[in-house]
């Protein structure tokens, strides 16, 4: 500002009023506002977040811990979350968990320490109760998402599980599936949600379940091929899949091309979160999708305007976004030479 200040033949303070648009009780002529603006442009005057947030102002940061970036469901949330800030002139500060705790602390401390105006926390930090209670006792305002269910102490925003699994199932079953298997990552979070919904699902349709029908692996194309593999190996495979997670689905699709089984002649899968690749597989996977877009604009609603969802900061809300359905082209009906599955 004192490079402005000089070039425009104005005073410093003349030079803070205009940029920070501040009332004055000294009228500044649009002739000196426009030249201050001017200049600024020709040198290429840019605010310093770390200077505003000292004086208590906004810094327009919005700081993000991701629990695993290599995710593709975590790399698209990231891509909405930041267009969704963008919308509110806000810059996003990103930091990488890798699932390790002291990471997360380390993360956390730094976001703050640059004065970002709020943290959004993405992916299942519960295993984390450091970084947890780091985050409550922080003085910024927090919003988790993906959590699976309600984050004591701070405002959440997750997806309906229980309805996504319900509506995979409801749309496997109408095609005369019985034998259906699951696919699963880690039981953390909204996988384990939907896990204990595909469980409740099959109990109350009165379907077999057989502990062999349910894989866990790790949440990568890699472990959803080694779960496929481990299903198509059974006496008794399954003639249809649902993957906690699109990336597993995937992984199933090339279990399955690799052993000439076709899908879904033979096999059908079914994903969850409609990630973009999912439109792009052969066959095009059927999968539940994900309301990213619309939980990005209540994550950061929550964040920037509630300060975490509440004034009093103890009626801290969870907010449950329902998914939707994509029908696509990787389930079909029951193949005609497999049996119904025995009932419980």
């Amino acid at each position: 500002m004192r490079d402005v200040a000089k070039v425009a033949g104005v005073s410093q303070s003349t030079v803070s009023r205009v940029l920070s648009g501040t009332a004055s009780s000294v009228a500044i002529g649009s002739d000196t506002r426009e030249r201050i603006l001017s200049v600024a442009r020709d040198l290429g005057y840019r605010p310093n977040p770390l200077a505003r947030g000292l004086r208590g102002a906004a810094t327009m940061l919005l700081g993000v811990i991701v629990r695993e970036i290599m995710d593709p469901f975590f790399a698209a949330a990231v891509e909405a979350i930041t267009a969704e800030s963008k919308t509110r002139g806000y810059n996003v500060v990103l930091g990488q968990a890798h699932s390790r705790a002291n990471e997360a602390i380390a993360l956390r401390s730094v976001l703050e320490t640059r004065h970002c105006d709020a943290i959004l926390v993405l992916g299942d930090m519960r295993d984390q109760p450091r970084l947890v209670d780091d985050l409550l006792a922080s003085h910024v305002p927090v919003v988790a998402l993906w959590q699976g269910s309600a984050l004591p102490g701070i405002a959440t925003v997750n997806v309906d599980n229980e309805a996504g699994i319900r509506a995979a199932l409801d749309h496997i079953t109408s095609l005369g599936h019985r034998r259906i298997a699951l696919i699963a990552a880690r039981p953390r979070g909204d996988i384990q949600a939907r896990r204990a919904a595909y469980l409740d699902y099959l109990c109350a349709a009165n379907l077999a379940a057989p502990d062999a029908y349910v894989q866990a692996g790790r949440n990568d194309p890699a472990g959803g091929v080694s779960a496929m593999e481990a299903l198509l190996r059974l006496d008794e495979p399954p003639t249809a899949v649902l993957a906690s997670t699109d990336v597993l689905a995937i992984g199933a699709l090339h279990a399955a091309h690799k052993r000439g089984i076709g899908v879904p002649d033979d096999v059908s899968i079914v994903g969850f979160d409609d990630i973009p690749l999912a439109a792009f597989t052969i066959p095009a996977l059927t999968t539940i999708r994900m309301p990213m877009a619309e939980m990005a604009a209540i994550a950061v609603r929550l964040a920037i305007d509630e300060g975490g969802g509440s004034a009093e900061g103890t009626d801290w809300p969870v907010y449950i976004v329902p998914p939707k359905l994509i029908v696509r082209k990787s389930a079909g009906p029951v193949p005609r030479h497999s049996s119904s599955s025995p009932e419980l």
